[in-house]
């Protein structure tokens, strides 16, 4: 599989695209405004312990007070003092069970998820410091290989390096990238991690919690270091700057890497150069339009994502059973790519097309499974329900694409949908019918949205000259381009006064 890694850099952000075969696999955004969080270590202290949910809130100074689960803090945790001051032979002086974990409390955690919405970011206490080729593990003797590396000759000869360089009272995980590496390679990288946690030492000491005291990289440092490994064909990036600066980081790291990447100077922008600009369109989209002329519609709540399949015309042909297979071995395909395109997480639940033979929904199933592991991201998968459903968890550990890149409509609120002219117009109805039952005045002036004056006064027979025979009543309508579509406001003509509010439900 052909492999790219597409990064632009923008006045605003930076974005790196991930292509397989030429497709837009994976997209990553970085703003000033939203830097990568994951990663980044805290001096917190717990600021809430509720037993019922088995789970503590503790203040990192953030916007919302972060969630630490006791299962994210595992057998035991360390307070501060025993997380840095080491015995002699590098074993954590004193342990606490989570049961024990008080309010007040300053304790050491690590942000595994983002924040979402109005839910904090979620914490371990298990603190992991990430390098190119090794994870160094504080307060761990174990030694652990990446899944990844399927050679299980070099599975055993990384492990036994692992063992040889370990150091006390540390852990490490041998990362994917490390395939093939030499120990010297493996050993340098282990002392330029003794040395970050060394850093992280010193700043605990002289902190008060809530406090950053580790920074991870950002998004397309960590992009870098994770993701453009031996499988990758190029890094073309389109900032001198920014070229500079990974072939540089390259070279001290992986210097056999760094002819890899490649500076874009061409005058059309590199996203379209690539096709990928138009693909970024269509994955904002809530609607996908497949080949076969089906498509599929995503919809995202705060609760869970619902994807809908759609047989388009294709369906309308002879042998139903055999088209809906073949529509939803094509959905599969692009609902797998769009997970992490969008980078939807938490409960998702998908509605193909229904099926009645067993054969067709087991296909269905071990089709999309074998697309589902191409993603890094955990996943699991429930077989295919009576109703046509597949229910399915994702690993979310960021916002998806659509948060990251839209906002709040101000109109809508979020709903994705306006209130009708109809509704509108029985809205001021209403409101004329308790301003005539209240009020001497018959003269009144109307502001709207220049759409909904055209609703209102369209016609011979307009929905406002309605209004004026019914109530007896001199309406004036105007418009105000700043209004939102579903906004009106009423004046008095005889006080010049607006008198909205007074006659407002």
């Amino acid at each position: 599989m052909k492999k790219k890694i597409i990064i632009n850099a923008a006045i605003g952000e930076i974005r790196i695209a991930i292509l397989e075969n030429d497709k837009l696999a994976e997209l990553f955004v970085e703003k000033p405004e939203s830097e990568r969080s994951v990663g980044d270590i805290y001096l917190g202290r717990v600021v809430n312990v509720v037993k019922g949910m088995r789970a503590a809130f503790v203040n990192i100074g953030q916007k919302q007070d972060a969630f630490l689960h006791f299962s994210d803090i595992g057998e035991s945790f360390s307070t501060v003092s025993a997380m840095v001051d080491l015995d002699d032979n590098g074993n954590n002086q004193k342990a606490y069970s989570p049961d024990e974990i008080k309010v007040g409390q300053q304790i050491l955690v690590q942000i595994i998820k983002e924040p979402i919405s109005t839910k904090g970011s979620r914490l371990t206490t298990q603190i992991s410091i990430p390098g190119r080729f090794l994870i160094l593990v504080p307060n761990s003797r174990m030694v652990g290989v990446s899944k990844k590396i399927e050679n299980m000759r070099d599975r055993k000869r990384l492990r036994k390096i692992g063992r040889e360089i370990r150091p006390d009272g540390f852990g490490l995980i041998v990362r994917t990238v490390a395939e093939g590496r030499d120990k010297l390679v493996l050993q340098a990288d282990v002392e330029a991690l003794k040395k970050n946690w060394k850093k992280i030492e010193n700043k605990i000491k002289n902190s008060k919690p809530p406090e950053l005291v580790f920074k991870d990289m950002g998004m397309m440092s960590s992009v870098i270091r994770d993701l453009f490994t031996k499988d990758v064909d190029s890094l073309i990036v389109d900032s001198r700057k920014l070229y500079r600066k990974i072939v540089h980081y390259l070279k001290g790291v992986a210097h056999g890497m760094a002819p890899m990447v490649e500076y874009y100077d061409r005058r059309e922008p590199i996203f379209d150069h690539y096709g990928i600009e138009s693909e970024i369109e269509k994955s904002l989209s809530r609607k996908v339009t497949m080949k076969s002329g089906g498509s599929i519609i995503f919809d995202q709540t705060e609760a869970l994502a619902a994807i809908d399949v759609n047989s388009g015309k294709f369906i309308g042909r002879k042998d139903h059973e055999q088209n809906s297979l073949k529509i939803n071995l094509e959905a599969a395909n692009e609902i797998a790519r769009q997970l992490r395109l969008r980078d939807l997480g938490g409960i998702i639940v998908i509605d193909f097309i229904d099926m009645k033979e067993a054969k067709n929904k087991k296909k269905l199933y071990d089709d999309f499974k074998r697309e589902i592991k191409k993603d890094r991201a955990q996943a699991n998968i429930t077989q295919l329900s009576e109703f046509g459903l597949i229910e399915m968890t994702r690993e979310r550990i960021r916002p998806s694409l659509i948060y990251k890149m839209s906002e709040t409509c101000p109109t809508c609120g979020g709903l994705g949908r306006i209130t009708s002219k109809t509704r509108i117009l029985n809205q001021v109805e209403r409101w004329i019918k308790r301003f005539r039952a209240s009020s001497r005045e018959r003269r009144v002036r109307i502001v709207t949205h220049p759409e909904i004056k055209s609703y209102l006064s369209e016609g011979t027979r307009s929905p406002i000259r309605k209004l004026m025979w019914k109530y007896f009543i001199k309406i004036e309508l105007q418009t105000d381009p700043t209004f939102e579509i579903d906004e009106v406001r009423f004046f008095s003509k005889k006080r010049n006064l607006d008198i909205t509010n007074k006659f407002k439900t």
